[in-house]
């Protein structure tokens, strides 16, 4: 025989209205039933009409963007959305100039150096450094490599995802 329980949980409560606020005020404790009820996956990712967001974020030919920076800044991305680079910067310096590389976000008014690697001047120095990161740009914002001449970035990019969170799968992936 079905019973119902009621659950006192103040914090149980708070979240049910955090999660769901066209929940909030109706004034019903939380209830627990010892019958089974069987819970349903209705999402894309359950229906196999999406990737999987690890699957979705993967390189391809067709989807990724290569770029080099070498002594100077280029413009990687203006569409709004998230974007995933990978690339790797190489550092040689000579004995009197200091290296300087990076990614920057550009709003058109200002930008912001959000991933930079510098060397001090003075001595030889040579390294190279992987590097990747995912992106969010909002409307008006670029995202930008930056190289002075001691410097060399060299990666690709893809967008990930349009500004709304929507997973953009890999080009040439197909569901079956």
């Amino acid at each position: 025989m079905s019973q119902i329980i009621p659950i006192v949980s103040e914090a149980l409560q708070a979240s049910i209205r955090r999660l769901l606020p066209s929940q909030n005020g109706f004034g019903e404790d939380l209830q627990a039933s010892n019958t089974i009820i069987p819970v349903i996956d209705l999402t894309p990712t359950a229906e196999g009409s999406q990737l999987d967001t690890d699957l979705a974020r993967a390189n391809a030919f067709g989807s990724n963007t290569v770029f080099e920076s070498a002594n100077s800044t280029v413009n990687l991305a203006a569409t709004p959305g998230f974007y995933k680079v990978i690339c790797g910067f190489d550092i040689n310096t000579t004995a009197g100039a200091g290296a300087t590389a990076g990614m920057i976000i550009d709003n058109g008014l200002s930008n912001k150096i959000i991933f930079g690697i510098s060397t001090l001047g003075g001595a030889e120095q040579s390294g190279v450094f992987p590097f990747e990161a995912t992106f969010f740009l909002d409307t008006g914002e670029t995202l930008q490599a930056f190289t002075n001449s001691q410097a060399v970035i060299k990666g690709s990019y893809r967008q990930i995802a349009d500004r709304y969170g929507n997973i953009t799968n890999p080009v040439g992936f197909t569901f079956e």
